[in-house]
């Protein structure tokens, strides 16, 4: 008899800190791993780390909008995963994870959703925005495309 393995996912928010990546069995959270680190010194770590002991077989990341920089890193990182590996790349909105909130941008910039359109607004006042792993992943809206969301304003 053959023995099925566990289906294993990967969620990434790599859009603010802190970095975080939930590993999901058959779509349910089973552990997480977190970093206030630079992504840039912590992504291939953490997924190294992870991938020891749980195979995904697809890894989910926040296509934006949030941090450029992490947006693009993890993007390449996981693409580069997804051609050396065999392992599925696919992406999500920031917003189904912060619960719709505004996202922090450049200055005093957020992204807000309104409808299906992403804008950028200035506040004066300080939004604070958190972003959490489902328990179920079953609960995020999967985009049809997995390329990065880039919403940056004109500097």
């Amino acid at each position: 008899m053959q023995k099925v393995l566990p289906n294993y996912t990967y969620l990434i928010i790599s859009v603010a800190s802190p970095l975080q990546i939930g590993i999901y069995k058959n779509n349910i959270l089973i552990d997480t791993l977190e970093s206030s680190q630079k992504n840039s010194e912590v992504l291939l770590k953490l997924l190294y780390e992870a991938m020891q002991s749980y195979r995904p077989s697809q890894i989910i990341y926040t296509r934006g909008p949030g941090s450029f920089m992490g947006t693009k890193l993890t993007y390449i990182t996981l693409k580069t995963i997804e051609i050396v590996e065999g392992i599925t790349c696919r992406g999500c909105s920031a917003f189904a994870l912060n619960g719709g909130l505004p996202i922090k941008a450049v200055g005093n910039l957020y992204f807000f959703k309104q409808k299906e359109t992403i804008i950028t607004q200035k506040s004066e006042n300080h939004i604070k925005s958190s972003f959490q792993l489902p328990k179920d992943l079953k609960t995020v809206p999967l985009d049809e495309v997995c390329v990065p969301e880039y919403s940056i304003p004109a500097v």
